[in-house]
C-alpha cells in the first residue's frame, strides 16, 4: 500500500512577506502588485480572505473587497530562496519529493514506517521540520494517493494535519464540493452541476460508461478521481519522474493595451530570447512554436507553426513568433502576448552544411552570452530588437526552475 504527503505551504507569499516585516502580521495583505494597477492576487493573508479576497482576483476587485488592505508587490528572489528551504528539509524525509509548484510539493513515503514511524505521527514531525527550518507555516495531507493527500492538506489548512485511514478514502471525499477536485474549474462544475452532481458522492455513484459518453477521457478521470485515486493530468506516472518539461513557455501582461507594433514586437522578441534560454539549459530543442494573444475584450487565439528544423535559437523562435503574430494580428490593441517552445526533442535533427554553420557560430555565441546571464543576470545581455521590451515577471507566476527541477544545478 503506497503512502502520499502533500505538503502545501500556507500563505506562502503573504508568510514570507511577514518575516521581512513584522507589521504586517495578522493584518489584511494582498501581494501582487498595486490596487490601481492591471493584474491579480498573487496571495492573501487569512485576514484579507475573510473580506472574500483570494487568489486570481483581479487587483482592483480586492481593492473594492478590501480598501483597507495593505498591497504588496512581492519578492520572487525571496519565494524562491524560501522553497529552496523548503525543498531541503523534504528531501531529508525522502528521497522521492516533486515540488509540484513554489508552495507545494508531493512525497512518497512508501515503506519508510520503519524510518518514520505511521503517517500520522510522520507527518507531524515533518510539520516540525519545516517550522524550524523556515519559520513558515504549512498544511500536510497524507493518504494512499496523491489526489486525496493532496485534498486533505487543503481541508487541513491552516497549519494542519490531516491522515486519510486506508479504507476511508471514499468516505472523506464524499461530501466535499466536486470543485475540491484537483482540475475541475468553474466550466467543468457547472457541466457537472447540470448534470445534477454538486458533491464528490454524487459523482463516484455515477456509472463511468454515463461519464465517458457525457465527457469523454475526462470523465472517466473523474470517475477514478471520485474514488480517490490517482486518475490523470499531474497524477500520471511516480513522484518525481518528470524530470524535463513537456513545453517550454513565457508570456506577458502589458499593463496597458497595446497596438504599437515596435512594443509589440520587442515583447516577442524577449519572451522568445526566455524560452530559448530554458531551452538550452535542458538541452532540449523545439520542433513547434506557438504564440497566444489575448486582446482587450479577453478574446485569445492561438497560432502554432512546425519549425522547419527543431532549435533552440533565440534569433530563430524570434523570428518565428514574429511571422505568426502578424500573420495572425487584427491590429487591435493587445493585453497579452506569449510564447510556447513544443513538441520538444533532444537533438535538432539533421542539418544542411550552410544551416549547420551559421548554427555553430549561433551556439559559440550564446554559449557566452549565457555564462555572462549567469554571472550578470539574464537582463544584461539581449537582442537588440528585444531591448525595449519592458517585461516583468508577475510574482504569481512560476518560476522556470524550480528546487530540484533547475537544471543548472543538476550533478
Amino acid at each position: 500500500m503506497r503512502t502520499y504527503f502533500h505538503v502545501d505551504m500556507d500563505a506562502f507569499f503573504v508568510s514570507v512577506e511577514e518575516l521581512f516585516d513584522p507589521s504586517l502580521k495578522g493584518k489584511p495583505v494582498v501581494v501582487g502588485g498595486r490596487p490601481n494597477e492591471r493584474g491579480v492576487v498573487s496571495a492573501a493573508s487569512y485576514a484579507a480572505r475573510k473580506f472574500g479576497v483570494h487568489s486570481a482576483m483581479p487587483l482592483r476587485t480586492a481593492y473594492k473587497l478590501c480598501p483597507q488592505a495593505i498591497f504588496v508587490e512581492g519578492h520572487r528572489g525571496r519565494y524562491l530562496d524560501y522553497s529552496q528551504k523548503v525543498f531541503a528539509v523534504l528531501q531529508k524525509f525522502s528521497p522521492q519529493v516533486e515540488m509540484a509548484s513554489i508552495d507545494e510539493a508531493y512525497l512518497d513515503l512508501t515503506g519508510t514506517e520503519r524510518l518514520h514511524g505511521p503517517p500520522l505521527s510522520a507527518a507531524h514531525r515533518l510539520h516540525g521540520m519545516v517550522k524550524q527550518a523556515t519559520d513558515l507555516n504549512c498544511s500536510i495531507g497524507a493518504a494512499t494517493s496523491r489526489l486525496v493527500a493532496k485534498i486533505a492538506s487543503d481541508q487541513a489548512k491552516p497549519n494542519g494535519v490531516l491522515w486519510i485511514v486506508p479504507g476511508e478514502e471514499a468516505e472523506f471525499l464524499a461530501p466535499l464540493d466536486v470543485r475540491k477536485i484537483p482540475g475541475v474549474g468553474k466550466v467543468t462544475e457547472r457541466n457537472l452541476h447540470a448534470c445534477g452532481i454538486r458533491k464528490v458522492g454524487d459523482l463516484a455513484a455515477l456509472d463511468a460508461a454515463f461519464l465517458d459518453e457525457r465527457f469523454g477521457k475526462w470523465g472517466l478521470a473523474l470517475a477514478g478521481k471520485a474514488r480517490g485515486e490517482d486518475a490523470g493530468g499531474w497524477f500520471d506516472g511516480e513522484v518525481g519522474d518528470r524530470s524535463e518539461p513537456k513545453s517550454i513557455s513565457h508570456e506577458h501582461t502589458f499593463s496597458v493595451d497595446t497596438n504599437e507594433s515596435g512594443a509589440l514586437d520587442a515583447m516577442l522578441v524577449r519572451l522568445a530570447e526566455m524560452v530559448a534560454r530554458r531551452l538550452r539549459d535542458h538541452h532540449l530543442f523545439a520542433r513547434t512554436l506557438q504564440i497566444k494573444l489575448r486582446y482587450s475584450d479577453f478574446s485569445t487565439f492561438t497560432r502554432a507553426k512546425t519549425l522547419d528544423r527543431a532549435t533552440q535559437i533565440d534569433t530563430e523562435l524570434a523570428e518565428a513568433a514574429r511571422a505568426l503574430f502578424h500573420k495572425a494580428w487584427t491590429g487591435k490593441p493587445i493585453r497579452l502576448i506569449g510564447v510556447y517552445a513544443q513538441s520538444l526533442v533532444a537533438d535538432e535533427g539533421q542539418t544542411n552544411l550552410l544551416d549547420e554553420e551559421k548554427t555553430a557560430r549561433w551556439r559559440k555565441t550564446l554559449e557566452a552570452v549565457d555564462r555572462i546571464r549567469d554571472k550578470y543576470g539574464d537582463t544584461t545581455v539581449s537582442l537588440a530588437a528585444g531591448l525595449t521590451a519592458g517585461f516583468r515577471a508577475r510574482v504569481h507566476e512560476n518560476p522556470e526552475n524550480l528546487p530540484g527541477k533547475d537544471p543548472r544545478k543538476k550533478d
